[in-house]
């Protein structure tokens, strides 16, 4: 054996010296992370990850981007500034911004995304974008449009979410105009008008040039089609692939009871997670997918039952389906080196929240990851964040406390989520593995959901008007009559229902096609008409409305509708 002199020992000591002080000198260069609020900004995460609330109060929060500074760009439904584009600065390294700007006129956006050196942002009927120089917060004040829509995809589905791929070409969500194409829109038994004439203009996502100005529709092309509304779409570069989530439709046993039980159609037909190749179809508005049988299914509006597969037998199937009406408006892959080695190139997705599970309790509200490889995934989902809407059960969409919607990824590989119901942005961090953070889950409360009016004592119009409204309306307008943001609009304090009654009573009668404004705020959603229920009942349900959800308005009789009815005959 080789004796170690006195020199060697010394020397070993002094390489071991060097190299630790290496090792201090290369931990010393990595930043210290902000400490993670105490409660997590109010939601959940598994162990060792933290969030810290970057802003609050923004106005309501769609999609946000991350620029290579640091610098956060948050597309608004409205603000209180009357400003589309909220722009947040962290100055001292503590996670939460301590100066916010304001860009662009309010134009109820949803997308915000960079892009050679421009922003590029939407409105439901233009694609624009202002020069961003390196650096600086504040775009150019000189605004192009890109794209402009033809205004009757102002009708139904309007949210135009985008991305690029690199190579010269954003991709373009235009939603359908309606829930499942039916000859009268909403409407119990009507028939799916065949073909659809919606396709392949709407209910798809379409190509354009990234860079030219002063497109229209016609300038692009369908990329793929039969998709009925996506809300968040991606291009992962290193797959070379579109990935996008879709809103499934909504209404199977309130239209076709005899086929579906109210279950079923709380929990089907799925939400679905896509990879979108050129020229694909997958099926709307005459297939759903059906995550229980795990096939695309015909949809009864085309003479589906429930069992039959028909035309749809063979229609391009989701990577991932999730449960009905979660509402996926948003989905990133990560591509960060911060969070743990199981998260790199997976799928990010954020769930708005349902508003449509007939009398159940609301689901969705939260961030779901899928793992994934080679742009596959490689196992089940999981749910990543949750407890956004509070403790409280979910009844009406607007009882959440926060709703997430918008995903980033900053340039450390910290997550960002942002709310659309008050504005609040939240940044994630990963601690690393056994740093002691963690969260406990937030567990719903049972409530009583109760009647909408706040008084048990109903009696006569108002008890048979609670009745039709729970069968009829409470699906969409709501348990507390705040209807749903940009679909279907509020009953509290509006003077549609405080106003004439002639109005109010011919909406039911002939039902409402066209968009309306309310408080400044448009609703899209087409009403059917509901004259097949009698002048006993419209009366009673409008009584109901006028005199529940704080509003104080006069009883309506049966002598009135029948007039009003008699008008139209």
């Amino acid at each position: 054996m080789r004796t170690r002199t006195p020199i060697m020992f010394a020397l070993i000591l002094l390489s071991a010296l060097f190299a630790f002080q290496g090792c201090k000198t290369q931990l010393a260069e990595q930043p210290d992370l902000p400490t993670p609020d105490s409660d997590q900004g109010g939601i959940h995460l598994p162990d060792d990850f933290g969030a810290v609330v970057v802003a609050d109060t923004l106005g309501r929060g769609r999609h946000l981007f991350v620029n290579d500074n640091g610098d956060v760009y948050v597309r608004l439904i409205r603000s209180n500034n009357n400003k589309g584009i909220a722009i947040l600065r962290d100055t001292t390294g503590d996670g939460k911004a301590d100066i916010t700007e304001y860009f662009a006129d309010n134009s109820f956006g949803t997308e915000v995304k960079k892009y050679k050196g421009y922003l590029y942002f939407s409105s439901p009927t233009y694609i624009m974008r202002a020069a961003l120089k390196a650096g600086e917060m504040m775009p150019d004040s000189k605004i192009d449009t890109i794209i402009t829509f033809p205004d009757s995809t102002l009708q139904g589905h309007s949210s135009k979410s985008f991305t690029f791929d690199g190579k010269g070409n954003i991709y373009a969500n235009i939603g359908s105009r309606t829930n499942a194409c039916q000859e009268t829109p909403r409407s119990p038994g009507s028939k799916g008008k065949d073909p659809c004439p919606e396709l392949p203009y709407r209910a798809a996502i379409w190509k354009f040039n990234a860079e030219k100005i002063g497109q229209v529709q016609n300038d692009g092309t369908p990329y793929g089609i039969g998709i009925r509304n996506t809300v968040g779409l991606t291009w992962d570069p290193d797959v070379d692939k579109l990935f996008a989530v879709q809103h499934g439709r909504d209404d199977l046993h309130r239209f076709w009871p005899e086929l579906y039980t109210p279950e079923q159609s709380r929990d089907m037909p799925a939400e679905e997670f896509l990879m979108v190749e050129e020229n694909d179809n997958f099926g709307w508005p005459y297939c759903y997918y059906d995550q229980f049988q795990g096939k695309k299914m015909l949809c009864p509006e085309y003479g589906g039952d429930g069992k039959t597969q028909g035309r749809c037998e063979g229609i391009k199937s989701p990577l991932v389906a999730f449960p009905g009406h979660w509402a996926p408006n948003d989905v990133l892959i990560y591509k960060g080196n911060m969070f743990p080695e199981k998260y790199k190139n997976g799928a990010f997705i954020a769930f708005h929240g349902s508003w449509n599970r007939l009398n159940f309790e609301q689901a969705g509200f939260l961030v779901a990851f899928v793992p994934m490889k080679d742009g596959k995934p490689t196992g089940d989902y999981e749910i990543f964040a949750n407890g956004f809407p509070g403790p409280q059960q979910i009844v009406s969409t607007g009882d959440a406390t926060y709703r997430p919607c918008g995903l980033a990824e900053g340039p450390d590989g910290s997550l960002y989520v942002a709310d659309s119901q008050q504005g609040r942005v939240w940044r994630i961090y990963y601690y690393g593995e056994g740093s002691g953070i963690t969260s406990k889950p937030v567990e719903n409360l049972t409530a009583d959901a109760g009647n909408s009016s706040g008084s048990a004592d109903l009696t006569g119009a108002m008890a048979l008007g609670k009745t039709v409204y729970d069968q009829y309306c409470k699906v969409c307008h709501m348990a507390n009559g705040r209807g749903v943001p940009n679909l279907n609009p509020p009953l509290k304090g509006t003077d549609w229902v405080l106003g004439e009654k002639p109005r109010l009573i011919n909406v039911v009668l002939q039902g409402l096609n066209a968009p309306i404004e309310i408080n400044g705020e448009k609703f899209q959603n087409a009403m059917a008409p509901h004259a097949f229920l009698s002048d006993e009942q419209i009366a009673g349900v409008l009584t109901f409305i006028r005199g529940s959800f704080d509003n104080q308005a006069g009883e309506v009789t049966a002598e009135e509708v029948a007039a009003e009815r008699a008008k139209l005959q």
